[in-house]
C-alpha cells in the first residue's frame, strides 16, 4: 500500500556529527551517576480524556497547556494540592505526583496505599480506597474505582463498598493473577477486567510439578536457600488456565482451554461487550496459534478464528483490538508474511483486508482518535534505525507519516486526533526536542528543547553506517572515536555487542542509541564498536529467525564481518581489541572468543548463558526447540563443548541471585575451564539478580574498563 508522505525519505542513514560539543572536561565512569548528564523529557505529559488540553508536571507544579494558546498555565500547585488533601484527611505530598485523568476534571493518582481522586475545579480530594500494604500487582478499573490486586499469591478485589478474596488456593505452586510463561509472548500482566467492570479474567498458574530451582541468600547470618520455579528447556513446564470472576454473581468460571495443559495462553483481551474472550493460544512447540473466543460466562470455545503456522516459530505479542466503529471487527498484528503488518478482521474469523504491507515493521498501534476512523501506529518504514509515526484512515485505506525530523518519536495524540505531542531525538544535533504539531506534523509551538548536557565535556564523533553479511544482508553497525581522534595514530577497539533477539542496539537517536558508559571508553582512548547482527530485532521474521535451532553460528558470523571492517581501517590496533557483552551478549562474548581465536586479546562477559539446556522453557525452546530434538544445535551452540578454543584474557561476570541465566552457567564454564586447564577470571556481584543495578553499577563498569586497561 502506498503511504502518503510529506517528506522526502533517506534510505539508508550515516550519521558523522559530532555528539558532544567541544569542552575541555573528559568523560569518567564516575560521571554515570549525575543524573544531569542525560537529557529530561516533559514529566508526566499528557493529554486530557475527551479534550484538545495537555498537562505536565513542572517545578513541582501541574500545568496545563491548549494549542493556540503561546503560553502554558498553572492548573494545580503542590501547596494546593497539599491543602485538598489535608481537607480530606490525608497527609501531604513532597513533591507532585504523577496522575491519571479519570475525566477532564478528576485526576487519580496513588498516596501510599490510598487511591485518591482530586477534582482540579473545585480542589475537592477524596481518598477512594485503601489498599492494604504489601500488596503488587495492582489493576484498577476506573468505571467503578475498584482495584484488583494480589498478595501471596492470591487474588483480591476491593472498591469503596466492595473486599473480596477471588482466590485462596495460592501458595505451594499454585500462583494466581500473575504474568506467566516469564513474561514472554508479550504479557506484562496477570489481571484483566472486563470493560464495563463487571467482571475479572486472571491467570491461574501451577508450577507445583516444576523443579524447584536454589538461589542462596547470603545476608543472613547462616546463608538461606531461596528456591524459585525454573523450568529449563525440554523439562516440565508450568501448567495455565485463566478464571474469570463475576462481581454480582460472586463465582468463578474457568475457560475451557482443553489440552494439553502445558501449552501457552497469550494475549488475553476482552471482546468489546465483555462477553467473550480472546485467547491466541500457542503450542509448545511455538510453532503453532489458534485465536480461540470462549464464552466468559460459561467458560466454553466458542469459536477458532484462524490459525497462524511456521517452520520456525509463531510469536503472539498483541491481542486483537476492535475498531470503536464496528466491534464486530478488529486488528491483528501479524509477521505472518515476513514483516510484522496489520490486518482486518471479523469475529467469524474472515480476513476482510490487509492494511499495511511492505518491506517494513509495524512495532507498535497506539490506538484510535476519537471518531474511531484513524488508527496510529509506529513503524520502521523510513528506516530500521528510526520510529516514525503513521496514521491510518481506516475508510480510505491511506497511510500517511506525521513526524517530519528524521530520528526516534514517540509520540502522544490528542483524543480528537488534531494535535499531536512529538518528543524526539537523534544522533546529528537534536538531543531530546518535544514539540505540538498539527495532524499534517506541522510544529505550532516547541514544549521542550534540551540543551546537550555534555557540552562541557570533549567531543566523540558517532559515525552510523551499514556493510554487508555473507548473504548481502545489510548489518548496521556504529563507531565511537575518542576525543581529538588523530587518523594517523593507533587505537585499540572496545567491542560491545547483545545479538540476541528482541533488541537493537543502534538507532538515529541521541548518542545513536549507546549508553553513557560507551562514550567513557571513547574518553578512555578506545574506538568503540557495535553491530547489529541477523537475529536482532526490527529487521523483519527472516532476520531475526535466521538463528532458528543453532543460535551464536550466524550472529557471530556477522560479528565478524565488523572485525573485518575494523581491520581494514589504518587506524586500528588489531592486536588490542577487546570485547564485552551481557546476557544474550555475554553468550555472544564468549562465542566470538572461542569460535575465532585470536582476534580478541580481552573480554567480559557478564550473565553468560553457557549452555542453553540450563536456559529456561519459554525462550530457550522458541529459539533452540528442545534438547532432545535439536542434540546437534544444542552442542554446537554449548560454550562448554567450544572451550578448548579459548585464547586471550576473559573476566566472567555474574550475579548470584540471577533467576534469569541461573549461577549454575558460569560456574559449570569455570569447572570445565579447570578440567581444560585454561585460565578464567572470574567476579562475582553477591545478592544481585541479572542485572548489576544501583550503586554497584559504577562498581561494574570500573570492573570492565580496568580490565580492559590492564590487558589490551
Amino acid at each position: 500500500m502506498k503511504i502518503k508522505k510529506y517528506f522526502l525519505l533517506s534510505l539508508i542513514m550515516i550519521c558523522m556529527l559530532p555528539a558532544f560539543s567541544q569542552g575541555q572536561k573528559l568523560l569518567t565512569i564516575d560521571d554515570l551517576s549525575n543524573q544531569t548528564l542525560m537529557p529530561v523529557p516533559l514529566r508526566n505529559m499528557q493529554w486530557l480524556p475527551g479534550a484538545s488540553r495537555y498537562t505536565f508536571i513542572k517545578e513541582n507544579a501541574l500545568m496545563m497547556g491548549l494549542p493556540a494558546a503561546k503560553e502554558d498555565q498553572v492548573l494545580m500547585t503542590q501547596e494546593k494540592l497539599n491543602e485538598s488533601l489535608t481537607e480530606a484527611g490525608l497527609g501531604k505530598v513532597r513533591r507532585f505526583p504523577d496522575v491519571t485523568w479519570i475525566s477532564d476534571e478528576v485526576l487519580r493518582f496513588l498516596y501510599g496505599t490510598t487511591l485518591v481522586t482530586v477534582n482540579v475545579n473545585t480542589g475537592k480530594a477524596n481518598g477512594v480506597l485503601e489498599i492494604p500494604q504489601g500488596t503488587d500487582n495492582a489493576e484498577y478499573d476506573f468505571s467503578g474505582l475498584a482495584v484488583a490486586y494480589t498478595s501471596e499469591d492470591d487474588v483480591y478485589i476491593r472498591a469503596k463498598d466492595l473486599d473480596i478474596r477471588v482466590t485462596s488456593d495460592g501458595g505451594n505452586g499454585i500462583v494466581n493473577g500473575r504474568t506467566v510463561h516469564r513474561n514472554e509472548f508479550g504479557i506484562s500482566n496477570g489481571l484483566f477486567w472486563s470493560p464495563d467492570g463487571a467482571r475479572l479474567a486472571f491467570y491461574r498458574k501451577d508450577e507445583s510439578m516444576v523443579a524447584q530451582y536454589p538461589l542462596v541468600d547470603i545476608d543472613k547470618r547462616i546463608a538461606e536457600v531461596e528456591y524459585i520455579r525454573y523450568p529449563m528447556a525440554g523439562m516440565t513446564s508450568e501448567q495455565v488456565t485463566v478464571g474469570v470472576y463475576d462481581l454480582k454473581s460472586k463465582t468463578t468460571t474457568f475457560l475451557k482451554t482443553g489440552e494439553p495443559a502445558d501449552q501457552y495462553l497469550t494475549n488475553i483481551t476482552w471482546s468489546p461487550d465483555g462477553k467473550s474472550i480472546y485467547i491466541a493460544v500457542l503450542n509448545r512447540g511455538q510453532n503453532h496459534m489458534k485465536l480461540n473466543r470462549y464464552n466468559a460466562i460459561t467458560g466454553e470455545l466458542e469459536l477458532t478464528l484462524f490459525e497462524e503456522k511456521s517452520d520456525f516459530y509463531v510469536e503472539p505479542e498483541n491481542g486483537p483490538m476492535f475498531l470503536t466503529t464496528n466491534p464486530d471487527q478488529f486488528i491483528w498484528q501479524s509477521e505472518r508474511n515476513g514483516w510484522n503488518h496489520l490486518y482486518l478482521y471479523d469475529v467469524t474469523g474472515k480476513l476482510l483486508k490487509r492494511f499495511t504491507s511492505g518491506n517494513w515493521m509495524v512495532t507498535t498501534v497506539q490506538g484510535f482518535d476519537k471518531s474511531g476512523n484513524f488508527l496510529y501506529f509506529y513503524a520502521t518504514e523510513a528506516s530500521p534505525l528510526e520510529r516514525h509515526y503513521y496514521q491510518l484512515d481506516l475508510k480510505k485505506e491511506k497511510i500517511t507519516r506525521l513526524t517530519a525530523v528524521a530520528g526516534t518519536h514517540s509520540v502522544k495524540k490528542s483524543p480528537d486526533g488534531k494535535f499531536f505531542i512529538d518528543q524526539y531525538s537523534n544522533c546529528t544535533g537534536i538531543v531530546l526536542q518535544t514539540n505540538l504539531t498539527d495532524q499534517k506534523g506541522k510544529i505550532l509551538k516547541t514544549l521542550l528543547e534540551n540543551k546537550n548536557p555534555l557540552q562541557e565535556y570533549q567531543k566523540a564523533e558517532i559515525r552510523i553506517d551499514s556493510l554487508k553479511a555473507s548473504d548481502g544482508t545489510t548489518l548496521y553497525y556504529r563507531i565511537i572515536l575518542p576525543p581529538g581522534f588523530d587518523p594517523a595514530k593507533k587505537y585499540p577497539v572496545f567491542f560491545y555487542l547483545y545479538g540476541g533477539p528482541h533488541n537493537q542496539l543502534i538507532t538515529n537517536s541521541w548518542l545513536g542509541g549507546a549508553g553513557l558508559f560507551l562514550y567513557t571508553m571513547a574518553h578512555q582512548g578506545y574506538i568503540v564498536f557495535t553491530l547489529d547482527n541477523r537475529g536482532t530485532a526490527n529487521r523483519g521474521f527472516y532476520f531475526e529467525s535466521v538463528i532458528h535451532r543453532n543460535v551464536g553460528k550466524i550472529e557471530s558470523e556477522d560479528q565478524m564481518k565488523g572485525v573485518e571492517y575494523l581491520r581494514s581501517l589504518p587506524y586500528v590496533d588489531q592486536s588490542r581489541m577487546g570485547i564485552n557483552g551481557w546476557s544474550y551478549g555475554g553468550f555472544m562474548t564468549i562465542t566470538m572468543m572461542q569460535r575465532y581465536p585470536g582476534v580478541f586479546k580481552a573480554a567480559v562477559a557478564g550473565g553468560p548463558v553457557i549452555d542453553w539446556r540450563y536456559y529456561e522453557v519459554m525462550y530457550g525452546e522458541r529459539y533452540m526447540d528442545t534438547p532432545d530434538e535439536n542434540p546437534m544445535g544444542y552442542r554446537e551452540s554449548s560454550l562448554i563443548q567450544s572451550l578448548p578454543g579459548l585464547e586471550g584474557r576473559l573476566l566472567v561476570i555474574h550475579g548470584t541471585m540471577d533467576d534469569v541465566v541461573v549461577w549454575q552457567h558460569s560456574q559449570a564454564y569455570l569447572k570445565e575451564s579447570v578440567a581444560n586447564k585454561k585460565q578464567v577470571d572470574y567476579y562475582i556481584y553477591p545478592g544481585h539478580a541479572h542485572n548489576v543495578s544501583g550503586g554497584d553499577r559504577i562498581h561494574l563498569h570500573t570492573k570492565i574498563a580496568q580490565y580492559m586497561s590492564d590487558h589490551l
